[in-house]
């Protein structure tokens, strides 16, 4: 069983950081992917906002779940470069990332993604380039 189809099977439960974070995937497919996540307190900094690599992390999923979607079966993916620009915090609520592919190369893929609160608003965007690799080659 594939990855996509153990997501959809399982849930958040297919992917042991979605567990720990409380992701759970809403949609995906043809290159995007969104998901969802509940602020937790203990995701809070000393300041009581959403620590930012929480934000970067989500964002890194949903973008790695939308490449995912257009990848082939013995194809994987690994990050090379990943940048995040905030634009407000938050304290609570539940929080929506969208990934979206710009363009897929035939070793590099570039990605976009965007977190945004319960309202719509966008509080972080980021933009990142993911390495095409073949299978993992076994030893023994």
């Amino acid at each position: 069983m594939g990855y996509l189809d153990e997501i959809k099977a399982r849930g958040r439960d297919a992917n042991p950081f979605f567990g720990l974070m409380g992701i759970d995937p809403v949609s995906y497919g043809d290159g995007r992917a969104e998901l969802s996540m509940t602020v937790r307190p203990e995701m809070r900094n000393g300041a009581g906002w959403l620590q930012g690599g929480v934000y970067t992390a989500l964002a890194d999923e949903a973008m790695a779940l939308a490449i995912i979607t257009l990848l082939g079966e013995d194809e994987r993916i690994a990050t090379i470069s990943e940048t995040t620009s905030f634009f407000a915090g938050v304290r609570d609520g539940t929080l929506r990332a969208r990934g979206e592919v710009v363009r897929r190369g035939r070793r590099v893929i570039f990605v976009e993604g965007e977190v945004s609160d319960q309202e719509g608003q966008v509080l972080a965007r980021t933009t990142a380039s993911f390495a095409v690799m073949g299978p993992e080659k076994r030893e023994g």
